[in-house]
């Protein structure tokens, strides 16, 4: 039982990097392969701060996404103000991922490829699913407001987007700055989860993961690619005896899909509690009339 709690735990802490990624490639159309970079800065910071500093737990959670957000900007107005795009800016952070994950390796602070042992372990399954909820919740508010809206018509079409006086540049900053912060809370997460954390958790492997949640759960949702990261994780841990096979398992999990469900799991729709609601109806209706026959 501890070890599926702890699965549970692990699915809610990459929820919220996954649905902060989501508005950025999702919702603005721009694709990052190097998210896994603001999650190990999150990390650090927070862990850090609580390892050297004994510092209150929350108030390194909020440093981590501070952290985050700002390198976000150093990363985003170059790239963002000369429009890079499609391949170009994926390229841009994975070398950023990169980057990171070496200077993490050669700072003495951070204790280099050896990680930092014995952090506190303040991150429990309630917590996990608080912030996790928390997340979703201003998640969808977001998009449901103005930049929110201006993001879907930038996604949609840059060129109309702009010539109805949205200013690209911002609307996509903003994205990057929220989701940068997301991934920070979800690093910050993580290192008081595991207790225990180094660069190499935090390669393109990770980046890649959370990218093709979002892209297999549905570009223009928030629930989808929740239900993508749950699959991702659970199925794989589901078949750790079978070592080799868990990759094989992942991999085929994508392929069906992309075969399948090409807009991916949700596409362009959102799983309410409404339709959690019927579900449950229809699955207990589907019960009833089978005992009627029998």
């Amino acid at each position: 039982m501890d070890y599926i709690l702890g699965v549970i735990a692990v699915i809610c802490i990459e929820t919220i990097a996954t649905v902060g990624l989501a508005v950025f490639t999702g919702f603005t159309g721009l694709f990052s392969l190097g998210h896994a970079a603001f999650m190990a800065i999150g990390a650090y910071t927070a862990a850090i701060l609580t390892y050297f500093y004994n510092a209150p737990f929350i108030l390194a959670l909020i440093a981590g996404m501070i952290m985050s957000g700002l390198i976000s900007i150093i990363l985003g107005f170059p790239t963002l103000r000369a429009k890079l795009r499609g391949d170009y800016f994926a390229i841009a952070t994975l070398g950023f991922g990169e980057a990171i994950r070496v200077i993490l390796e050669n700072m003495s602070i951070t204790q280099g490829a050896r990680g930092l042992p014995g952090i506190k372990h303040y991150t429990t399954l309630p917590v996990a699913i608080f912030f996790a909820v928390l997340v979703l919740w201003l998640t969808k508010n977001f998009i449901w407001s103005k930049y929110g809206r201006n993001a879907i018509a930038v996604r949609e079409d840059a060129v109309a987007a702009e010539m109805a006086g949205i200013d690209l540049f911002k609307v996509r900053m903003l994205s990057l700055i929220y989701s940068a912060m997301c991934a920070g809370l979800a690093g910050g997460l993580f290192a008081h989860y595991l207790n225990f954390i180094q660069p190499v958790m935090f390669t393109s492997i990770l980046s890649t993961r959370l990218t093709s949640a979002v892209v297999a759960g549905g570009m223009g949702s928030i629930t989808g690619p929740v239900i993508a990261v749950a699959l991702f994780i659970a199925v794989p841990e589901l078949l750790r005896v079978a070592n080799m096979w868990r990759l094989v398992a992942y991999g085929l999990i994508l392929v069906l899909i992309m075969i399948y469900r090409p807009s991916g799991i949700m596409g362009y729709h959102e799983l309410s509690f409404e339709a959690i609601k019927n579900l449950l109806r229809w699955i207990s209706r589907g019960k009833t009339a089978g005992r009627k026959e029998m």
